[in-house]
């Protein structure tokens, strides 16, 4: 048998080996030629006789973390070739089928007549674990790395190879739509008490522990195929079902907004296949599988989420022809939060840590940080004393600028001023070694100002972390005017070994997140002046799609850190680039009022020691008006949130600050989480339709002002009907 992806082996006791080892890939993925092999290596299991079962799995350190996504995209370009060959109709009938390939395999193998056992070695994701559950007996190993789940969620799909109708016939209703609609990765202990795995053994024993539960006997029909089948918590329409659909679905109304075609699917296909015999609810399944792949919402947040994620996280950006950096060394300079969660990242990374301050005791201090998120990870049990020590080894702290001398490159992460910078930029040059790179993280300091510092401007670059950074993937990676290409190679080769996902953009003030995220808290603000109730605000926010409403997040970012940003862009720009409404508010809060934010337990919310966050009473008072929330506009609150931050991103592509818009879009949803179903900043103003974007626009700035007013750019992709992917394609063809 010729087999593109597997190894094929039968032994004496008539046990085929199925061998997943793609070739020339670091992990296992699933494409069209995987569907092809796996429907080959059932037909032998069937044809040969002498064949008992078949055991799957994985010549790599991982099972497989799921679909090539990249081949959804091009099952989208199919369709549109095939629209224009043979008409909506018949493409629509193609895409249906080929995008149901997959599973129609996996009922063949469900149903085939003969055992299959899945031994899972490594992390088992997506469609992946789809081939496990559609076996008939699942054997995973004790590595503490291994994860199995259905992901699909996260980037606007859902499983659409049997996934929503085996697992809630495996396990319980509530627990199988917990796992769906979050897209959990289970630990194996998880996965076995719910029911999707049979057993762990040891990883030394896999294959064998495999090849015996077959030959004790596996029985090679599915539960749900046998007649007297009862799902794990009773059919739909019963008393255990009511205790159950009514209330998953308001949790699901309250968590997703009904904002994401693909969470949608999951409540309707379970519903609707639990109530059917399998191949019913798997034609279910893939109808609206299908319909979710062709949404726009999908096709964006794969493209942003998976497609533009991965092809940044893996050098998109990066210079050509650079030796890839020697990172042994980092400095770190400061070792206030920031500074001493920078220097945790690069010390979890392997490299080693020069941990700066203007005494030992605060560089002692930052160190303790990192002992204290460690110890935070032990005592959920996800890291251990060990490892901690380990770590902590690696970070050194110091006060002495001597100690930079063999670093590779530093990260200053100093107070936000420009004379403590400049400072700090020549003591640490004076000690550090010719080649290495200097990098600034600042948040709105323009970098190109930064390097007139600094003796190798060339060797300059900014490197904007997100707070907190442990958890914040993204990583603002900022050219100044003179910044080499070696500088820009460094910068991004050291984003890649802390595990996060870099954007290049070009010198501004504020750069491109924080100008985005800054319109998008100041409209709150101006809201708030209007007499738009707070709570509606935050709450009409994560109706749109936010993670988080504008006045938590000014909250957790802190206020005083916005009216510093605004009172610095007055001295240097002037004061008609400061909004009097917003400046007066902030200055009420912080100056007369102390309420800086979360980290004083009290800002536009009181934080109480116990219990849930509420809206400070005062700000009524404050405001002295306040609009009775009937009386609200709701759409038109949703569309000044969207619309101002979507229009500064345009504003930022003119400008070049930012050049791709992939960059634009993952910045957007990594940086300050711009509503994921739209895919980002310019995937929403494509979504809309760039004509409708500038007439929406032009609405506001009527109402409002000219900060809505459409800039040059936009209009005129809006005159011929241009989009920003569009735009990029072509800059592609004629490249």
């Amino acid at each position: 048998m010729d087999l593109k992806n597997f190894t094929w082996s039968v032994d004496a006791d008539g046990i085929a080996l199925l061998t997943w080892d793609m070739k020339d890939k670091s992990m296992n993925v699933i494409d069209e030629s995987v569907g092809q092999d796996l429907n080959a290596a059932i037909d032998a299991v069937v044809a040969d006789p002498a064949i008992k079962g078949c055991v799957i799995t994985s010549g790599k350190d991982t099972f497989s973390a799921g679909a090539d996504l990249t081949m959804l995209e091009r099952s989208g370009k199919a369709y549109a070739a095939n629209v224009k060959a043979k008409g909506e109709e018949a493409a629509m009938v193609a895409f249906f089928e080929d995008s149901r390939s997959l599973s129609l395999i996996l009922r063949k193998l469900e149903t085939c007549g003969k055992p299959f056992v899945a031994a899972i070695n490594g992390m088992c994701l997506g469609g992946a674990f789809e081939i496990a559950l559609a076996s008939h007996a699942r054997i995973a190993s004790d590595n503490p790395k291994l994860r199995v789940g259905l992901p699909e969620v996260k980037v606007g799909l859902f499983p659409g190879a049997g996934g929503t109708q085996r697992v809630p016939r495996m396990t319980a209703t509530q627990d199988a739509l917990q796992m769906l609609l979050k897209g959990d990765q289970l630990k194996a202990d998880r996965a076995k008490a719910m029911g999707l795995i049979d057993d762990v053994v040891p990883a030394a024993t896999l294959v064998e522990a495999a090849k015996a539960r077959l030959k004790a006997g596996v029985d090679p029909q599915k539960p749900w195929d046998k007649p007297k089948f009862r799902l794990p918590s009773g059919p739909v329409y019963s008393a255990a079902g009511m205790m159950t659909w009514p209330p998953a679905n308001a949790i699901y109304r309250r968590e997703t907004y009904d904002n994401f075609p693909g969470a949608r699917a999951i409540m309707q296909v379970v519903y609707e296949g639990l109530q059917v015999p399998m191949d019913t609810a798997l034609r279910i399944e893939s109808r609206h599988f299908a319909h979710v792949l062709r949404s726009p919402q999908a096709q964006a947040m794969i493209r942003s989420l998976f497609v533009s994620m991965g092809a940044l996280g893996k050098g998109l950006r990066r210079p050509q022809g650079v030796p890839p950096a020697k990172l042994g060394t980092v400095g770190v300079l400061g070792a206030g939060f920031m500074g001493a969660s920078i220097a945790y990242v690069t010390a979890l990374a392997g490299m080693d840590v020069i941990l700066l301050d203007r005494d030992m005791e605060s560089a002692e201090k930052g160190k303790a940080h990192s002992h204290k998120l460690v110890t935070d990870q032990i005592n959920k049990g996800r890291s251990t004393s060990a490892a901690r020590d380990a770590l902590l080894a690696k970070i050194k702290p110091t006060a002495d600028y001597a100690d930079l001398a063999g670093c590779d490159l530093i990260v200053e992460a100093v107070f936000e001023d420009p004379a403590v910078k400049a400072d700090v930029i020549k003591k640490a040059e004076a000690a550090i070694r010719p080649d290495c790179i200097f990098a600034s993280n600042t948040s709105t300091l323009p970098i190109t100002g930064l390097a007139k510092n600094s003796v190798r401007p060339d060797q300059f670059i900014g490197i904007h972390f997100f707070s907190p950074v442990d958890k914040m993937m993204l990583v603002e990676t900022i050219m100044a005017e003179k910044t080499g290409d070696r500088a820009l190679a460094t910068a991004l080769d050291y984003v890649k070994a802390i595990k996060k996902t870099p954007i290049v953009v070009n010198d501004t003030r504020g750069f491109y997140v924080n100008r985005c995220v800054g319109n998008y808290i100041k409209e709150a603000h101006l809201l708030l002046m209007e007499g738009v109730p707070p709570a509606m605000i935050d709450n009409l926010a994560k109706q749109a799609g936010m993670p988080v409403g504008p006045l938590t997040l000014n909250d957790e970012v802190a206020i005083d850190l916005g009216l510093k940003i605004l009172k610095a862009t007055k001295i240097q720009v002037g004061a008609q680039a400061v909004d009097p409404s917003q400046e007066k508010l902030l200055t009420f809060l912080v100056e007369s009022q102390g309420r800086v934010g979360k980290k004083a337990k009290k800002g536009f919310y009181d934080y109480p020691d116990t219990g849930k966050k509420s809206i400070w009473p005062g700000l009524k008072e404050f405001v002295g008006k306040q609009i009775a929330p009937e009386d609200v506009d709701r759409q038109e609150v949703i569309d000044r949130l969207l619309v101002t931050t979507a229009l500064e991103a345009a504003r930022c592509v003119e400008e070049g600050v930012v050049t791709d818009p992939r960059e634009a879009d993952v910045g957007s949803i990594l940086g300050f989480g711009f509503a994921p179903w739209s895919g980002g900043t310019l995937s929403y103003i494509d979504m809309t339709g760039t004509k409708a974007f500038v007439a929406k626009c032009d609405a506001l700035a009527a109402k409002f002002g000219d900060r809505f007013a459409p800039n040059k750019l936009l209009r005129e992709m809006a005159a011929s009907g241009e989009t920003f992917y569009g735009r990029m394609a072509q800059k592609k063809a004629a490249a």
